[in-house]
Parts: C-alpha cells; structure tokens; sequence
C-alpha cells in the first residue's frame, strides 16, 4: 500500500522521536508526518520498568516543555488531563518514576494520529526521479507490507542491548541482559545463586531489586564490574552543564581524534550510578549487618568476566582482576548482564550506504545541527546516533528538545521555536570565554586577539 508523500516520515518511535512529532503537532505549519514503530503498541524499556526507579533528569525534560511549555503535550498537562496534577504536587520531587514516564509517552502516542505501530521498516532508498525518499516497512505478525514517502526522515531507531561475544550462546533465562530482568525475574528469585555484571545504573537498579528480595528467597547475591569501581554518576549542577547546548556546539567544533580521546573518558557523566541508588543499597547492606551478621553478598570491582561457561546447573565464570592481574573462577546459577547499549548502523540504510559520508572508522558524519552528512537533497535528522561528533548530550533526554526544535524549524522554515544560547554560567571555548571577559584576550601564535567590543 502506497501513501503520499510526507514531509517527514520517522523510522523509530522512542521518546526522541516521539519528542519529535510532538513538536510538530505545536505548529501552525501543516506539516505532514508518519513515525513508523516495529512494536505492536508504545513501551520504553519495558523491560527495566522496576518498581521505585525513577528518572535520571527532572520532569522538565519531557518532550517538548524545554522548547514550548505550553504546549498540550506536556508532562505537566498529562498530569491535569489524567487527573493526578494534585497529587504530584505533594510528590514534591523532580524525578518522577519510570513507570509513569513511560505512561506519560504512551498517552501522547495516543494523542497524535501520525503513530504507525506494527510496522518494522525493512529498506530506505531516494527516489532520484522525484527527489524524496521510499520507506519500505512490514507488518511483524502478518507479513503485510507498507511503503511510505517521504521528503526528509527522521532517524530514531535508539540502541539496542549489547552482550560481548563471548557471553553469547547459552539459554536466555540463565545468562541475559539486564533489559530482559523484568520478564526473567520470576526465574532469577528461584536460583540458588546470582551474580550481576556492570557498574551502570541498570546494572544498580537489578542488583537493588534483588538484594532487597533476597532475604525471602535466601540466593547468594554478587555484583562484579570491571570498572575502578561502583561509582556514583556525575549529578552536581556544574557538572550537569555538560548536558546544555553550549556544550554539544563545543564539542562539535572539536577535531574528531580530540572527541575519540575525550567521550570515552567521560563515562560517568552519563554511566555511573545514581548515588540515590548508590546510598540506598549500602543503607540495606549496612542495616543487614547488624549484629555481626554477614549479609550473603559480595561486591567486586576492577574484574573483567573474560567467558562463561555452563558447570552442571550453574555457570563457571572466568575472571580476572585486571589491576593485581590475577584470575579466579565464580560460579553462579543466573547471570544478569548490564553491558550496556550499541547503536549499529541499520541493515535498513544499505541502498543508501554510497550517498552517505562516513568518517575514516565508518561512522556516520554528521551536520552542526545533527543531520546526516548525506548526498541527496533530502535531510536525515538523526536522534541519539551523533554521540561521536556532538558529545555525551546526546543520549540526554534533557537535550531532546534542543534537537528537535532545530528538526522542525528547519522543515517550516522558520524559527517556530527558540534555538537556545548562552544557557549556562561558564564556557567551554577560548572565543566564548573571551567575549564575556573585559580583560581577556585570545592568542593566535604570539599575537594577541583583541577582545570584541559591542561596537564591533
């Protein structure tokens, strides 16, 4: 079945591009949209929904208040249009659960009629005869198939859970990631042991949920990573000005064998743990060992799990601590992996794989304003794929809007919402710094760059 030709057709349906046809739906501008979604109906991360978690940034990065707080789309209108805006104000905190996060998205899927469900996007080519791009979806459960048009698309297909090679291969409800901790806990509460791998905040979270049911179920519990250690993500507000759109521009400009050295040693501005998360499971440990009693757990940094391999109804994991460079064996009943999430380039984009640019290790090159570096007339907006180019903002809900409202200002051609500058108190490049101080002045060589006056 062939549609017409939309302004914009989005492959992917999380909250970035969800943010994104929210947004639209804020203009006067009639701006044609579909927004295709594999999954039969709207979950993120469902799988990681656990009773008690919450946010990692305040309500106010939902999907458009940053750009637009009036718009209907709000989390705050959810609230008043749901009937619980009293009650969240007594809540009287920022980080509202996960749980109703999640409720919140899919009360907007219901709100906007350019929601496509079931409908898992198979091929994306352009059109050279009419200059716009041919989506190809299917439907999963029927084979059904669909094609849409569209003028520009919007790339929001997010990561997906990453399991090394080498913990690959045995049965799903014994050794899995920590996205599937929620459909497989049921199994893990009857092992006789358990152990969790990573220092992430998911990785926290299940180690939390477990630990605060293991006195009912009586499993041995460990927590290994190979990190330093279990250490809290960076959360004070200085160091939260990393996460702003000075910073993303900052970043951008930089030589990219710059941002291959800098992102990766940036870990804990987005990878740490919650040190609310952090103090409540020590607070249960410590409270667990009253009375000289030895709580059944065993915490372990710096250990790398080179393989895992199945001994009788448990698993022999190989370890090594890497910093005294000495191994040992652990065995365990259930393995829960917290290794993290990947964006792989979608098999969907092979027709369009000699148009695109990529840089020397195959990366996406990516526009100042987050489009895809691409050969054809029609813009590919890409949502929480350019962390290589822009920077650890990228994953943040808090930056969605920013992004976004550079999307839909560019598709009316016109500046429908304010593209924010100089939102922080510091700076991040020589140039900025020097305009805001009287007597600093920028050096190129041993010349001395004036500092700009307002004449100028």
């Amino acid at each position: 079945m062939t549609e017409a030709v939309y302004d914009v057709v989005g492959v992917g349906l999380g909250p970035f591009n969800l943010g994104l046809s929210a947004m639209i739906d804020g203009v006067e501008e009639d701006v044609d949209a579909a927004f295709l979604e594999r999954d039969a109906e709207f979950n993120w991360h469902e799988g990681m929904l656990l009773e008690g978690t919450t946010l990692e940034v305040p309500f106010l990065a939902d999907l458009v208040t940053l750009a637009d707080p009036t718009n209907p789309h709000s989390y705050l209108n959810y609230l008043r249009e749901t009937g619980r805006i009293y009650e969240f104000y007594f809540y009287e905190t920022f980080q509202i659960p996960r749980r109703e996060y999640n409720d919140y998205l899919r009360w907007v899927t219901e709100n906007l009629d350019v929601c496509r469900f079931s409908r898992e996007v198979t091929e994306v080519r352009w059109d050279d005869d009419d200059e716009h791009y041919v989506v190809t979806a299917r439907r999963p459960d029927t084979g059904d198939r669909f094609e849409y048009r569209g003028e520009a698309l919007a790339l929001g297909i997010g990561s997906r859970p990453q399991v090394p090679e080498h913990l690959q291969g045995h049965p799903e409800d014994d050794v899995f990631h920590t996205a599937k901790y929620r459909y497989n806990r049921d199994r893990v509460l009857n092992a006789d042991s358990v152990t969790v791998v990573g220092s992430g905040q998911s990785a926290a979270e299940v180690f939390q949920d477990l630990l605060e049911r293991q006195r009912d179920h009586g499993y041995r519990l460990d927590w290994l990573t190979r990190s330093d250690g279990f250490f809290p993500m960076e959360y004070s507000k200085l160091g939260l000005q990393h996460f702003t759109p000075e910073y993303d521009r900052y970043v951008y400009e930089l030589p990219q064998e710059v941002k291959d050295e800098l992102i990766p040693n940036q870990d804990l501005l987005y990878k740490g743990v919650d040190p609310g998360t952090s103090a409540a499971i020590y607070d249960l440990l410590y409270r667990r060992s009253i009375g000289d009693r030895e709580p059944d757990v065993g915490l372990f940094a710096m250990t790398e799990v080179r393989d895992v391999e199945p001994v009788g109804d448990a698993y022999a994991l190989d370890c090594r601590q890497w910093q005294a460079e000495e191994s040992f064996v652990h065995e365990s009943e259930v393995v829960v992996l917290g290794t993290g999430y990947e964006r792989p380039i979608p098999a969907f984009l092979d027709p369009l794989e000699d148009a695109i640019n990529w840089d020397e290790r195959g990366r996406y090159e990516v526009t100042e304003d987050h489009r895809l570096d691409i050969d054809v007339a029609g813009d590919v907006f890409l949502q929480n794929a350019e962390l290589h180019t822009h920077g650890v903002g990228v994953p943040d809900l808090g930056l969605g809007c920013y992004r976004n409202a550079k999307f839909v200002n560019r598709l009316v051609g016109r500046e429908a919402y304010p593209e924010d500058a100089d939102t922080v108190y510091q700076d991040f490049s020589v140039e900025r710094f020097v305009e805001h101080v009287p007597d600093a002045s920028r050096q190129r060589g041993s010349e001395p760059t004036p500092t700009p006056t307002q004449d100028d």
